[in-house]
């Protein structure tokens, strides 16, 4: 390609609002990036700590010393760990008052339900300007496109006789736009998908410990008060 009709030269000698789409495309495939590569690190790193959480818990113990470790944990209270320490400091309060065991078990849950909806919100965050960005960007550059097209056209009714070395620069700068809309599209769409499905199952999994560990405090309520997991007897 020469210099007449490279890339850099077509960008700047768009027009300003072509420019602008461009620029917009640009900054939100950065943007895009940006998030996908955070998230990305985020939902690792909460993978990777329900799967240590669930190794300790479900090696048996003591549910107060379990407790105690994720206590003095400081930072680590995210995951399986914030619902097992949001359940387990409620369960404390119901054992301290006069409620019946249906009300504390209620309440309980409750508590670990807020807990498990405070994680799925954090790591959600981000996924909806993941969408937004994949739903718009084609039509951003779209937009570009079809008019840097009008203006190739309208450029061409100016003069009495029209050739390919003066259209071709307008049609090829516009063209640039929709391709700039689907890079920034693209990556978007796909990194939704896969976050949204590994989202879902976190969530499945915080919903499968949170009525696992109700059962387990249930059966330790008016009971010694020193609940065990199911691996050291309940």
């Amino acid at each position: 390609m020469n210099n007449e009709l490279s890339i850099t030269h077509l960008i700047l000698d768009a027009s300003l609002l072509v420019q602008g789409v461009m620029l917009s495309l640009l900054a939100a495939s950065v943007l895009s990036w940006v998030i996908i590569f955070t998230k990305r690190r985020a939902l690792s790193r909460t993978k990777s700590a329900a799967d240590r959480f669930e190794e300790n818990f479900w090696s048996g113990g003591q549910l107060s010393e379990i407790y105690e470790r994720v206590r003095r944990n400081k930072g680590s209270d995210s995951g399986l760990e914030g619902i097992f320490q949001a359940g387990y400091e409620e369960f404390g309060r119901q054992r301290r008052s006069d409620n019946d065991r249906d009300d504390a078990m209620a309440s309980v849950q409750r508590a670990m339900k807020v807990g498990q909806m405070r994680e799925v919100d954090t790591l959600e965050a981000g996924l909806p300007v993941l969408a937004t960005i994949g739903s718009t960007s084609p039509y951003v550059g779209l937009f570009g496109t079809v008019w840097g097209i009008m203006s190739s056209f309208i450029a061409i009714g100016n003069v009495k006789q029209a050739t390919l070395a003066m259209v071709a620069p307008g049609i090829a700068e516009a063209l640039i736009a929709t391709a700039m809309g689907l890079f920034a599209a693209i990556p978007a769409v796909v990194a939704y998908n896969i976050f949204t499905s590994q989202v879902d199952r976190l969530e499945n999994r915080f919903q499968t410990f949170s009525e696992e560990l109700l059962g387990i405090l249930e059966r330790g309520f008016k009971g010694s008060g020193r609940a065990k997991t199911p691996a050291d007897g309940a």
